[in-house]
């Protein structure tokens, strides 16, 4: 009899992408519209009520050379 299990899961990652081409980079204000809507996204996707602060690390900001990318990413189980 065999002694292992096996899984397989889908991961899905989250954006939210913002230009941020040179000289002039991206605005506060762009930025903080993608961070709100990911924000919610998150909070949606968990479950988590407005009035509860969420982790410090829910969220990941990404710079390239012309966009800063805002991202969350969850597993779940494959059917």
């Amino acid at each position: 009899m065999a002694d292992f299990t096996s899984e397989t899961v889908t991961r899905t990652i989250r954006r939210w992408i913002v230009p941020a081409a040179e000289p002039w980079g991206a605005a506060a204000q762009e930025i903080a519209k993608a961070w709100a809507a990911a924000e919610r996204a998150y909070r949606e996707h968990h479950n988590i009520p407005d009035d509860q602060p969420l982790a410090g690390d829910a969220h990941r900001f990404h710079v390239t050379d012309d966009e800063i990318v805002i991202s969350f990413e969850y597993e779940t189980p494959a059917n």
